[in-house]
């Protein structure tokens, strides 16, 4: 009988590439809806864990609008942080494998550069403060877990993100901005996915930093290749004007975004598992959601 692949957030824009290489890699799939296992109901979460029969457990779920926690913080706590714990701590029970995503936002994003996994925490706002809440409750409650930090997911056409949607908007002539003084790294969720499940056979624990490679790069950069890579495609017939935003002047942004965060994936290299870098990364996720759009 396979194994079973208990996938909490497996309708999110993480989990629903993760729950397809799950089942492709011969796991059993166990992937609860919010209305089966609500996250906020810590026992109901425990239960679950300890009786699922899991040998895997990966946790994709979290809220990550920053305005959404600001305005109910305590559910923001009750999903990003308790819930989390609560699976380690029933893993530690049953001997299975835990895998949380957390966010390189919870990193002290005012020096600019790449940081490592033993880089200094500096949380701003309800959103970090509750997913690096959630970071140090996991390993507390079972050591041998291990924390994944993504940073600005992008590849599910089904759920797109800031690259897809700079297409989107490309191809329907609409005007186009993006923030040029904010930096990370962008992630395809696909990597992430083929990560997650290298990992689950593993015994890598502690802090990750799951992202792309090479220097630190901002929403207007991965915009302006996404653009590039439609026009080489064909898709769009010239370059189309993208203007450069500043962070603190987005009128939808009421909360505190932190401004450098880009993580070094130096330990995830040397533990032998390749990834592209955040050029690569932007131009693939654009080919994919192109083709998904125009079979292009």
């Amino acid at each position: 009988m396979p194994s079973i692949f208990l996938l909490f957030g497996g309708s999110g824009r993480t989990g629903q590439i993760t729950a397809r290489a799950a089942t492709r890699a011969g796991y059993q799939l166990l992937a609860p809806s919010h209305v089966e296992c609500p996250l906020e109901d810590a026992e109901a979460v425990s239960d679950l864990v300890l009786h699922s029969k899991a040998a895997v457990v990966v946790n994709c779920a979290a809220i990550s609008g920053l305005e959404a926690c600001a305005a109910n913080p305590l559910q923001a706590h009750l999903v990003n942080a308790v819930a989390p714990a609560a699976m380690a701590l029933a893993c530690r029970h049953t001997g299975a494998r835990f895998i949380h995503l957390s966010t390189d936002y919870v990193l002290d994003g005012r020096r600019a550069g790449l940081k490592n996994e033993s880089a200094k925490c500096r949380p701003a706002g309800w959103y970090a403060e509750s997913k690096r809440e959630g970071e140090l409750e996991v390993l507390e409650a079972l050591p041998e877990a291990l924390v994944a930090r993504v940073s600005w997911i992008c590849g599910n056409p089904a759920r797109p993100a800031f690259v897809e949607q700079a297409l989107a908007r490309a191809l329907r002539g609409e005007p186009l901005a993006a923030v040029a003084d904010k930096y990370s790294l962008p992630t395809d969720a696909e990597d992430i996915a083929r990560v997650l499940l290298s990992l689950a056979e593993g015994e890598a624990h502690g802090i990750l930093h799951l992202c792309s490679l090479g220097e630190p790069c901002s929403w207007w950069e991965c915009a302006h290749t996404a653009l590039q890579e439609a026009v080489a495609c064909g898709t769009l017939p010239a370059m189309p004007p993208l203007v450069r935003q500043e962070l603190d002047k987005v009128p939808f942004f009421r909360e505190p975004r932190p401004r450098h965060t880009a993580m070094d994936a130096t330990r995830l290299f040397t533990m032998g598992i390749p990834m592209p870098t955040a050029d690569e990364c932007v131009r693939r996720v654009a080919r994919r959601f192109l083709a998904a759009l125009t079979g292009c």
